[in-house]
Formats: structure tokens, sequence, C-alpha cells
């Protein structure tokens, strides 16, 4: 028995004791800390690499490594300026097919728009930061397994939206406008061979043909090319990586809510107003995450949501012209164009709906879990709670639309009912 073991062999196991304890931590926290750096890597690798390659993505490098953003940043807008004024001029003033100019504008209009997000994803860059540190900040909190797999579930939502987002971009731009123009649309004019850019040029600009005028300002159509892409595919991304991760958060929450009496998921106290306050300080913030989030995105959402109704009605007249002239390439680009269009716009909308429907889930499980099994005392803590979740979290174009499932719909009914108007005026 126990009591028949001697002093000094008792005194002699506690140190193999508590030397075992030790390490069992130590291999916890080391396993915690791998886990963390891996995931942590996985869930910015793909927003790094399409706004890091833009000098978007906030980054803190020493030396002189921290000024290669601003340096990328001043290379991206003077490729704007390189690309977008001739094309404008060439507009004003060369260009006299109707259907040309329409489809000239179409593209102008949407390197505006580009110009345009990257210019505020530009300023806020200090919030996008504060938002990163927000996401790591959580993953460095995650303690049950249970709880890192919500976050891992919730991160492959996001990171697959931004993939089959960005792959469709670059599909239909990329291919397209710096491969299959440039290579295989030369023409002649007067016995002379013109070499065609990614971007029309003003007709006074008559050096451009010229070795090696040609090839810089290839060059840097192509790297303006790069950079709309890679806004647009970047700013969904973006949403995407921010949204899931505050929809895990709630999930989280709403595990904790039904777990309430028993508190297998807490790391607080077996007292009941220990947990309920833990849930309240999560719940607020969530709701403080997602005012930054609001801040960076509401913006970039309202210009893609205005420009989206025009920039898909244009792309819907362009296929129904290629297709009548037969212009099978024009055809297929086009309407991959048009298909990454409606999902980046469709992807701000399910985001939006998502997270609104997953914020007013909270109040749900207040009133849906064994709350009259609590005292008067704490039952009534959880008012507080139900008040907060009945006015759900959204995401909004600048404040002014809501983006929803529904929102998505009247776009695309908006830009068929301008089409229609366009048909008209034009054919």
């Amino acid at each position: 028995m126990y009591y028949k073991v001697s002093a000094s062999r008792c005194a002699s196991a506690c140190p193999v004791t508590l030397q075992s304890m030790l390490h069992v931590r130590l291999v916890a926290r080391d396993e915690h800390d791998s886990n963390y750096q891996r995931d942590i890597q996985n869930i910015f690798k793909l927003n790094n690499w399409i706004l890091g390659s833009i000098g978007i993505w906030p980054v803190a490098i020493c030396g002189i490594g921290r000024h290669a953003s601003k340096i990328m940043i001043a290379i991206c807008n003077l490729a704007f300026s390189f690309a977008l004024v001739p094309c404008a001029l060439h507009i004003i003033y060369d260009e006299k097919d109707v259907i040309m100019r329409l489809k000239l504008s179409g593209l102008l209009a949407f390197c505006l728009t580009a110009m345009t997000k990257y210019c505020i994803l530009c300023i806020r860059r200090p919030k996008i930061l504060q938002c990163i540190e927000c996401v790591k900040s959580d993953w460095w909190q995650v303690t049950f397994s249970s709880d890192r797999e919500v976050m891992l579930k919730y991160a492959a939502i996001g990171r697959n939206l931004t993939i089959i987002g960005a792959s469709f971009m670059y599909t239909a731009g990329i291919i397209y406008y710096m491969i299959l123009i440039p290579f295989f649309s030369e023409r002649k004019i007067n016995n002379q061979t013109i070499r065609p850019l990614v971007y029309p040029v003003y007709s006074e600009f008559r050096q451009s043909q010229i070795s090696p005028i040609y090839e810089i300002v290839y060059v840097a159509h192509c790297m303006c090319g790069y950079t709309i892409y890679s806004v647009t595919a970047g700013a969904c991304g973006l949403a995407a990586l921010f949204t899931t991760h505050a929809c895990g958060q709630i999930e989280m929450i709403v595990s904790r809510l039904e777990d309430l009496l028993d508190g297998e998921r807490f790391k607080q106290g077996p007292k009941i107003h220990q947990r309920i306050a833990a849930v309240v300080q999560d719940h607020v913030r969530i709701l403080r995450f997602a005012i930054v989030v609001e801040e960076v995105l509401q913006e970039v959402c309202l210009v893609e949501f205005t420009s989206s109704v025009c920039t898909i009605c244009l792309l819907e007249y362009y296929c129904i012209v290629d297709w009548q002239q037969n212009n099978k390439l024009s055809l297929a680009t086009y309407f991959l164009l048009f298909v990454s269009f409606c999902f980046n716009v469709y992807i701000l909308c399910y985001i939006g709906e998502l997270l609104m429907e997953k914020s007013s889930q909270i109040g749900y499980i207040c009133y849906m879990i064994n709350w009259y099994q609590l005292s008067p005392k704490a039952a009534r803590n959880l008012i507080l709670i139900i008040a907060m979740a009945s006015h759900p979290i959204k995401l909004s174009a600048g404040r002014m639309v809501d983006l929803s499932l529904s929102t998505f719909g009247n776009v695309l009914k908006t830009s068929v009912a301008y089409l229609s108007f366009l048909r008209t005026l034009v054919m």
C-alpha cells in the first residue's frame, strides 16, 4: 500500500514525476508552435503571392526589403499611366469605329477601376496589417483541436474561393492580352508591319514601333495588365480570407455556447459567469475585427460593385457581337472574362451572406440552449449576447448596399437591363 512506501522512495520519485510533466508540456508547446507556423504559412501564402507581387501585402522586413513594396507601388502606378494615357488618346482621336470604341472604352474603364482599387488598397495597408495581426493572434490562442479543425475548414473555404477566382482572372486576362494578341495579331499598313501592343497607342507616338522602344512599351503594358488582374483577384482573395476567418471564430463561439453548461470547451474555471464572460469577450473581439475588415473593404467593394454592373454589361455585349461575327477566339476570351467577373462579384456577395448568416446564429443558439437550467442572474447575462447578435455583421459596398446573394442577383438583372438599352442605342 502507498502508506508503506518509505519517505526516501517518495522523495526520489517526485523529481521524476516533475521532469516527466515538464517534458510533456514542452512537447505540447513545440507541437503548438509547429502547427501555428504551418497553419499561418498555408493561410497567407496565396494572398501573399498575389498582393505581395504588386507591393500591397504589408510586410516588416529589415534592410532594403523594407522599401521593396514602395518601389513596387511606384513601378505599378507608372505602368498604369504608361498604358492608360496613350490608350485614352487613341480612343478619343484615332478610333472611328463605334464598336471598337465601345470595346476599348470598356477596357479603359476596367483599367481605371483596377487603378482605383489599387490606390485604395495601398492607402489601407496599415488596416490590412492590423487584420493580419488579429488573424495571427487568433491562431496563436487555439487550444482545443476541435477549434483548430473549425478554423482550418473555413481557411480552406477562403483559399479555394481565392484560387478559383484568380484562376479565371489570370487565364482570361494574361493568356489573351499578353500572349495571343501580341504574337498572333500582326498586320500591315502601307506595306509596313505594325507590331501590336497589349493596349492601343496614340498614332502620334510613332516611335513605339521602333526597337527597343517597342519592347519597353510592351513590358510596361504587360506589367499594367498583370497589376490589373492581380488587384482584381487579390481584393476578392483578401475579402475571402478575413471574412471566412471571422466565420470560423463565430462558429467557435456557437460551439462554446452549446457547451456552456458542461464547460468542456472552456479554459476558464467551473463558474458559469466566467464562461459567459469569455463568450462575451470573444464576441466583442470578433465585432472589432469585423469593423476593421469593413474599413478595409468598403471602398473596394463599392468600386467593384458599381463597375461590375457596367463591365458585365459590356462583356455580354462583346460576346453577342463576336458571336455574330464568328470571332471564336475573342468570344472565348470575353466569355472567360464574363465568368471571372461574375464569380468575383459572387465571391463578395457569398461571403457577405455567409457572415450575416453565421453572426445571426449566436442569438439563436443562446435561446436554444438549456438556459432555464441556469440561475436567473446567469440567464439574464445572455440577454446582452442576444441583443448584440440581433444586429448581424455585414459587409457593405461603401455602407450603401449590403453584400448578399440577393445583391448578386440584382447586379445580373441590372446588367441585362443595361445590355438591352445598349443594343437599342448602338444597333
